[in-house]
């Protein structure tokens, strides 16, 4: 009877079969508004649990139908899928043009991240008004990155996960070229705009916004 006891005990430690893993991996992203990471989902389920590889089957089931669980950076979540927003629509939305100033600071964060205030300034050859970079902020598609390791320390920016999300990335890498972007009239013909991009993001002391006048969209 000992030994009975001290095999049922044993197997509580044991984690729940791989479709139950699933299955509370589904329950944890449909309960979910916001994008989440495997860390945080295996926070919440029993111990022994294996989100990594529960993704992997829950994505595969997933695939072509009218919900899809997508990587928005290192996080995922269930949406719509792509080619069935058009149900999701009601009404027309009135679309506002962001001004150049702002499309060029925009792209050149998104494609010389973690950059300085003064290395978009240099790239774009004119100064870039606090208002553009307030405005982006507010937007939340920016965020302040780690500070550089030269004289004064500024501060760097870097595009967040709801940029991502807007434009349907699921990470930097997979930003148009620039070739696509000039193509679209998005970029001037500069030189500077065809400098290889960097990717190295990390988190520090993040200073908070400076208040300014907007010069983000067009009238």
């Amino acid at each position: 009877m000992a030994e009975a006891y001290d095999d049922q005990e044993e197997s509580l430690f044991d984690p729940p079969p791989m479709a139950e893993q699933e299955r509370m991996l589904e329950a944890i992203l449909f309960a979910t508004a916001d994008p989440v990471t495997l860390r945080d989902i295996e926070q919440r389920m029993p111990h022994g649990c294996d989100a990594g590889e529960a993704m992997i089957h829950l994505r595969r089931r997933y695939e072509g139908r009218g919900v899809e669980v997508v990587k928005v950076g290192d996080a995922y979540a269930m949406r719509t899928a792509a080619d069935l927003g058009y149900l999701m629509q009601k009404e027309t939305v009135e679309v506002r043009k962001l001004s150049r100033a702002a499309i060029e600071t925009l792209a050149i964060i998104a494609y010389h991240q973690p950059t300085t205030r003064a290395e978009i300034e240099e790239i774009r050859g004119v100064s870039v008004s606090r208002g553009t970079l307030d405005q982006l902020l507010e937007l939340d598609w920016i965020r302040f990155g780690r500070r550089k390791m030269t004289p004064g320390r500024p501060v760097t920016f870097v595009v967040t996960q709801e940029f991502l999300a807007h434009f349907g990335l699921e990470s930097p890498r997979d930003l148009p070229g620039l070739k696509e972007l000039r193509s679209a009239g998005l970029l001037e013909n500069r030189p500077a705009f065809g400098a290889m991009p960097t990717f190295d993001i990390k988190d520090e002391d993040e200073p908070e916004p400076t208040e300014g006048q907007s010069e983000l969209f067009e009238d």
